[in-house]
């Protein structure tokens, strides 16, 4: 089963737009992209929503 989980090669602040595009399997950009245009036209409620899952959103566990 695939989860979701901060991206730790892709990340520019904390990782969660390239974990989402890890789990949707697409390009991370149009995620940020996304990310951003939302965040305008939500006047701002993108940046509490991304905080939210940097900080609910798990890393992903170091397999040995």
């Amino acid at each position: 089963m695939k989860k979701l989980y901060l991206s730790d090669t892709d990340k520019k602040i904390c990782g969660v737009c390239g974990g989402i595009a890890e789990y949707f399997d697409i390009d991370s950009t149009l995620v940020r992209l996304a990310w951003v245009v939302l965040s305008l036209m939500s006047v701002g409620g993108g940046i509490i929503v991304y905080i939210a899952a940097a900080l609910i959103v798990p890393k992903k566990p170091v397999s040995s």
